[in-house]
């Protein structure tokens, strides 16, 4: 790689919500150690595409630049996966990129995750409050628990475990692995625990826990390494004991 000139990309392009997509080819000089945002800014900068035709430049979302924002969520050489950690050097050319196909198309590589948040609101993702700010120090946690917290807390909304859930399609209303850990976060929190009996609920929901195929292909994509898998197995005992209560409370 350190003797190529060029780098040769083939971006899946969509100029709005309602238009067709389409196929842009560029080459652009190579650098060493560039990853796939700053080959898109290169694109940006000088926007001809391989046949030396004047294009629009290429739109996409970044903000972090160091994988922990989810903005640059893109699909790389057929893997979702971001687009800052993305090294050019390790990735088989031509680098083929297209948006993710699980959210609607804005435009280009930018997707509306919309359906993400919502997911969030309706699992009630938070922790309650009453006003009282000045509480003193929070109760304390054993190291295994304030351990299994991180690791859901690094969650950064990016739709990678979406993207590669087979679950997740026109055929089903699956709202996804991440919502399921984020459930078991704020569950798990001595606070988010009182709202505990509404999160199981609500992943009892339609597109909840039900619809899950255990496919595991979550936590491989997963680019922060969250044990889904592990919280969607915890969640399902939590809710079959939660439904066993309810039904003999009946």
């Amino acid at each position: 790689m350190s003797e190529q000139q060029f780098i040769h990309l083939v971006i899946t392009r969509q100029d709005g919500p309602d238009q067709k997509p389409y196929v842009d080819e560029f080459k652009i000089p190579y650098r060493k150690n560039m990853n796939i945002i700053s080959a898109l800014m290169e694109i940006q900068r000088n926007p001809v595409n391989s046949k030396g035709e004047k294009v629009a430049p290429v739109q996409w979302e970044s903000n972090c630049l160091e994988e922990v924002c989810g903005a640059c969520s893109m699909v790389i050489n057929g893997k979702p996966r971001q687009a800052c950690s993305a090294l050019v050097d390790s990735l088989e050319q031509p680098i083929r990129i297209q948006p993710m196909n699980t959210f609607p198309v804005i435009r280009d590589l930018i997707v509306d995750r919309s359906r993400m948040f919502n997911a969030l609101k309706h699992v009630k993702a938070w922790i309650p409050i009453d006003g009282t700010h000045d509480l003193g120090p929070g109760p304390r946690i054993s190291e295994n628990e304030r351990q299994w917290r991180y690791e859901l807390s690094r969650c950064m909304t990016c739709g990678v475990c979406l993207e590669a859930c087979p679950n997740v399609n026109e055929k089903s209303n699956f709202k996804g692995p991440f919502v399921v850990g984020q459930v078991q976060l704020f569950n798990t929190h001595p606070t988010g625990a009182m709202n505990r009996e509404e999160r199981l609920e609500a992943l009892l929901d339609e597109g909840g826990l039900q619809e899950c195929g255990n496919s595991q292909n979550c936590v491989q994509a997963c680019p922060k390494g969250i044990p889904l898998t592990t919280a969607i197995a915890k969640s399902n005992r939590e809710a079959t004991k939660h439904l066993f209560k309810k039904w003999l409370s009946v």
